[in-house]
């Protein structure tokens, strides 16, 4: 039988719609933000990156609802979500007043590490327009019914970003829920996103809620203990059994309590440098736990977004039907393909992916 009681897809517009904020990454290459005299630009988004990965590598139809104050930036924004195939009808554009007092657009200067110097995100993302984006500015039911979405992803950044934004998520929903849309969550845990919006225990009461009407929860050891309050045993060990142990005992307590998860995933990594992690993924659904291939010392030239790659890759492989074993190791072999390559988004493409999967190596191809 299949995992999840997926919509057809001749019956529906979009294979996944992200709900969530993009920002613009500003990244100065090898260097230091600190130090930097140019930076290169590329829009991502925990919750867009899994959109634009589902588009790109693996060819699905996808679409982001967020907003944008309605000015070059956000319009530079949107020419990279056009070029990343990722629908914008679902954009809601806010009128700019000149100078940012009400509403602006997000920017994240980021660098990427080396060795012994990890790397360093930071954001600039107050009273941005996708923070402000409330529950009614979207007709949820023309999107999810009308329409038609077999899927809804976001997660625990855009949970975090203002008073109002679980409202709109909750919102967003029930409305899937109600038009039988799979839903995915991934709780991507930020501790200076909710410092100054009541902190973890803020984040326990918006997650733990939301968490109600998650199909597919994706998240480490770190975010289930601090979004959702379950704790699991602290050990050193890297990818080990021990440390597998216990991520299952941890989710044979979460879905004692959240029996409506019908997939737990998380990634496995241990790092050894900034450029140097152990690598590798578990995942749980009702037929029992699987892993996926293990990747000692994986060579990395930007981690950020290896996560949100893992997500749109598993979640490629279960909409494809596929059985946990086969979905998970599309997760794992597409988060690590994307940290091969600069900015948060995956660069890799669905035959690249299949060929890691079965095991190839990195010679020349020619």
């Amino acid at each position: 039988m299949p995992i999840l009681d997926l919509r057809p897809a001749d019956q529906c517009r979009y294979d996944l719609v992200s709900l969530g904020e993009v920002m613009l990454r500003l990244d100065p290459g090898e260097g230091r933000v600190r130090t930097a005299r140019t930076f290169r630009a590329w829009e991502g988004g925990g919750e867009y990156n899994v959109a634009r990965g589902l588009r790109r590598c693996f060819g699905l139809r996808t679409a982001i609802v967020t907003a944008f104050a309605d000015n070059e930036v956000g319009r530079l924004l949107e020419d990279l979500i056009l070029q990343g195939g990722v629908d914008p009808s679902f954009i809601r554009w806010m009128a700019y007043d000149g100078l940012g007092r009400s509403v602006r657009n997000g920017l994240n200067f980021t660098e990427r590490g080396f060795g012994v110097r990890g790397a360093v995100g930071t954001s600039d993302r107050g009273h941005t327009a996708a923070s402000q984006l409330r529950a009614d500015d979207v007709d949820w039911d023309h999107l999810f019914g009308d329409l038609g979405v077999r899927w809804l992803h976001t997660g625990g950044i855009y949970a975090a970003l203002s008073e109002t934004t679980p409202e709109t998520i909750e919102a967003a929903m029930v409305a899937a829920r109600r038009h039988g849309t799979i839903i995915s969550y991934d709780l991507n845990y930020r501790p200076s996103l909710w410092k100054a919006v009541g902190g973890q225990a803020r984040a326990q009461e918006v997650n733990r809620r939301l968490a109600r009407y998650v199909d597919v929860m994706i998240g480490n050891e770190e975010d289930f203990t601090a979004s959702l309050g379950f704790e699991v045993p602290d050990t050193d060990a890297s990818l080990s059994e021990l440390e597998v142990t216990n991520f299952q005992r941890m989710i044979d307590e979460v879905t004692k309590e959240f029996d409506n998860f019908r997939v737990v995933a998380t990634t496995l990594r241990t790092v050894r440098s900034a450029t140097v992690n152990d690598w590798g993924a578990i995942a749980w659904a009702a037929g029992g736990f699987v892993e996926a291939t293990h990747r000692p010392g994986l060579e990395i030239m930007d981690r950020v977004g290896g996560g949100d790659s893992f997500a749109s890759g598993l979640i490629y492989g279960l909409l494809a039907q596929h059985d946990l074993a086969t979905a998970v190791e599309y997760g794992a072999a597409h988060g690590a393909l994307a940290m091969t390559t600069p900015g948060d988004t995956s660069m890799a493409n669905r035959k690249e992916v299949e060929a890691l999967m079965r095991g190839a190596g990195a010679r020349v191809q020619r």
